[in-house]
């Protein structure tokens, strides 16, 4: 669990840690904002790419293997990224970098599965979503320290450079202390490469004009969107077919006819959609805004870090106690927090606005790690450990859809709110964060009817014992 999870962190971490460093590489290399976005962006879309396939691959061929091969890519491409002397370069590096995370990623709530007898899995659930969490929260401070410390030329090629000797250390534990493949998946089972490539593109035309929602101007863009549903729903006939003629699809669709993990799967989406949009708008607007350094906007978001990271190891250990209604809890913190942080900034908008928004951060960091570790724990919970790796992978692809459209539409109002008010970057960033308020709200409306559906569930299964008993 160790190095599955400092795996995990590593792979995580470098989806924000890039935000604070940004303005340094565009100095450095020269990059046009174009070749930025595709540094940020190019990483999340070969990482969502790669999630499916590889945790059905991880399922039938051995999680291991998987695991430490994207484990060498990653790492690779780290060091290729750190060593970037143009924007090709960079870019090229950062795509195979999210490749190898992609492969990655899948295997650790697998491995957890497989590990973990069903009651035991809370805790290590517990341990992936505080990862989750943090890695996410604290990559703007990590990345903000480097570049204090060693220089805008230096700082963020450091960003790169740190994740080789932890990479290498990770792939040789990881080979000595992860099990091989189990019986099972010695037995030779079918890939379904067509599945693959209808999901890849299906996923590839959704991603491309959400990621790109800024670079690419005009209205076309939105017909790969189309195009991307009409594949998926190729994608999903092809599945049914391949199932009834007795194969192993590359998504059990029969999964999401279990309401853990359809409901599950669409809190994620959803919250994801909102959840990782605060650190996008929040440090654009303590930079550029604000004129903060990169290392205080990281302290800024600090408080949100911590607040995940304990309630999430909290989470994780009571979560099959409390079930559902403690996601729709955390949920509710999270909105009340983010809610409290419009307020907290309407008044203090000026440059005390990072510490104005601690304590409301701190409560919707809280509520953050009642959500993420306790939702995954619970929509994996019926799952076969066979299907586990492509079951997580489905799940963290609804994620990564779910940031992507997050980002796109969040970061439209933000920017397009800042040009109507002439470079407020107070009220841009307030408006913004109340659509943020709004994805998490729907994700708890979700949650409620999760919650409502299994009282209702369970008043229906006491009745039917009742009459059982009383017929006897």
């Amino acid at each position: 669990m160790t190095v599955a999870l400092v795996a995990g962190f590593m792979t995580l971490l470098d989806v924000s840690i890039v935000n604070v460093a940004l303005p340094s590489i565009r100095a450095d290399l020269g990059l046009t904002a174009g070749g930025l976005q595709w540094v940020l962006s190019g990483y999340a879309l070969t990482f969502g790419l790669l999630l499916v396939p590889a945790g059905r691959f991880g399922d039938a061929r051995g999680r291991r293997d998987v695991f430490i091969a994207g484990l060498v890519v990653f790492t690779l491409a780290s060091a290729a990224a750190g060593l970037a002397n143009g924007t090709l370069w960079l870019v090229v590096a950062r795509l195979v970098q999210g490749a190898g995370a992609g492969l990655v990623s899948p295997q650790v709530s697998g491995l957890i599965q497989q590990l973990f007898e069903p009651r035991e899995r809370g805790r290590p659930f517990g341990l992936l979503g505080a990862t989750i969490g943090v890695s996410t929260a604290i990559g703007p401070l990590l990345g903000g320290l480097l570049i204090q410390l060693l220089g805008a030329e230096q700082g963020w090629r450091w960003i790169f450079f740190i994740n080789v000797p932890i990479g290498v250390a990770a792939i040789v534990l990881g080979r000595k202390w992860i099990p091989g493949r189990s019986h099972e998946q010695r037995e030779r089972q079918s890939l379904d490469p067509v599945g693959v490539a209808l999901l890849g593109v299906g996923v590839l035309l959704v991603l491309l004009p959400l990621v790109q929602e800024r670079e690419w101007h005009g209205p076309a863009k939105w017909l790969l969107l189309v195009a991307g549903l009409a594949v998926l729903t190729g994608f999903l006939a092809w599945e049914r077919r391949f199932a009834r003629r007795g194969g192993t699809p590359v998504v059990e669709l029969g999964l999401f006819r279990r309401r853990s993990y359809g409901l599950g799967a669409l809190i994620g989406f959803l919250y994801f959609a909102g959840f990782t949009t605060i650190f996008f708008i929040y440090t654009l607007y303590l930079q550029s805004g604000l004129r903060y350094s990169a290392l205080a906007a990281g302290v800024a978001i600090t408080p949100f870090a911590i607040g995940s990271a304990v309630a999430a190891a909290a989470g994780g250990r009571i979560v099959n106690r409390y079930g559902r209604p403690l996601v729709a809890t955390g949920l509710a913190l999270v909105a009340a927090g983010l809610i409290a942080t419009v307020v907290a900034l309407h008044f203090v908008p000026g440059h005390n606005a990072g510490w104005a928004a601690a304590i409301p951060l701190l409560v919707a960091g809280t509520g953050s790690g009642l959500v993420i570790s306790p939702n995954q724990t619970l929509t994996l919970s019926e799952v076969p450990v066979r299907r586990a790796g492509s079951a997580g992978a489905v799940l963290q692809t609804g994620q990564r859809i779910g940031t992507a459209l997050g980002i796109a539409v969040v970061g439209a109002i933000f920017f397009n709110r800042l040009a109507v008010t002439g470079g407020s970057w107070s009220l841009a960033f307030r408006t913004a964060l109340l659509v943020t308020i709004g994805f998490v709200l729907v994700a708890l409306a979700a949650a409620i009817a999760d919650v409502l559906a299994a009282r209702r569930h369970d008043r229906t299964a006491d009745h039917h014992r009742d009459r059982e008993t009383a017929g006897v």
